[in-house]
């Protein structure tokens, strides 16, 4: 077992329990449980603990529960970093950006039910929403890899060090946040398709933004296909420079993790995108994004190669001194 500090692994399980709650999340968007709790928040249906609840309103308030518990883990998280180590600690910068994603996610949530854009809400409001709650759960699950990473004791990045790299690592996650941001309007078009033909519309009652939906759902594999093959090139690049193993098994699990999750999205369409499937994908997408943050938190951090070592590094002691 390896032996890390209480609060690494603490955050660690943070992360994980987190990763539960995001696909719970997935589970109410893909059943149309989004208005279980009517349009109340906090409270379900106007009750603190809805009676006799059907199970729209189950899987919607176990959500809300499991949310209120995830953002107490990260508060929590984030007083024990602030109790622990020293001001401007690169750990409690990271726990900070931590509880403020979180609580970002909580309004955004909010906001989906407060603003009835939930269940089988067919409007454009909506599919910005859901592009930007993933944009904002990506860089929740960010910050908590790299609040767990640092704590464990691995070394702060010294991006004036590897500047080319940094770039392209950021043109990566730039690229993943669309892949993903494009997944989640991809997701809510099939599953307002799937309720609107259930309840025996066809086709050409389909509200038009689900039309156009279906139309652009080309779009999303495409730009995961090219974005995947810039993240493995990137990730082989890195991998064969690299000097510490923990960069050389970062690069070999990003890349098998995206191959994963590209047969799995195509698996995913093949199979007309049940709910078990979405999940499944949607787990791979959130394991492809901590390898590249655990990538790039481990590229940056490489040592200066032999010939460089001797030169004066703007930055070098603010580097090292965390």
């Amino acid at each position: 077992m390896l032996r890390l500090p209480r609060f690494a692994w603490f955050a660690w399980g943070v992360l994980g329990y987190n990763l539960l709650v995001i696909l719970w999340g997935a589970l109410v968007r893909a059943t149309g449980s989004g208005a279980g709790c009517g349009s109340h928040w906090p409270l379900c249906n106007g009750e603190v603990i809805p009676p006799d609840p059907a199970i729209e309103t189950l899987i919607e308030f176990t959500h809300r529960l499991t949310s209120g518990v995830a953002l107490l883990a990260v508060l929590g998280m984030c007083i024990w970093a602030w109790r622990l180590y020293p001001a401007r600690h690169i750990v409690r910068r990271a726990a900070g950006f931590s509880l403020f994603f979180i609580i970002i996610e909580a309004l955004l949530g909010a906001g989906l039910v407060l603003f009835e854009l939930v269940a089988h809400n067919a409007s454009l409001t909506r599919a910005f929403s859901m592009a930007a709650h993933l944009a904002n759960t990506f860089l929740l699950i960010g910050a908590l890899t790299l609040t767990a990473w640092w704590a464990g004791g691995a070394p702060r990045p010294q991006i004036e060090h590897h500047r080319r790299w940094a770039v392209q690592l950021v043109i990566g996650m730039v690229g993943l946040l669309l892949v993903g941001m494009s997944g989640a309007i991809t997701a809510l078009g099939d599953t307002l398709f799937v309720a609107y033909t259930a309840a025996g519309d066809g086709e050409q009652a389909l509200p038009p933004l689900v039309q156009v939906l279906i139309r652009l759902r080309v779009f999303h594999p495409l730009i995961a296909v090219l974005v995947g093959l810039y993240t493995v090139l990137l990730a082989w690049s890195i991998q064969s420079r690299a000097e510490q193993p923990a960069t050389r098994k970062a690069a070999i699990v990003l890349s098998a993790l995206f191959i994963i999750q590209l047969i799995a999205g195509f698996v995913n369409v093949l199979l007309m995108v049940p709910i078990w499937m979405q999940l499944v994908h949607l787990l791979l997408a959130d394991l492809v994004w901590i390898a590249l943050i655990l990538l790039g938190a481990a590229a940056l951090a490489e040592p200066l190669p032999a010939t460089d070592q001797g030169r004066p590094a703007l930055g070098r002691g603010v580097a090292e001194g965390a």
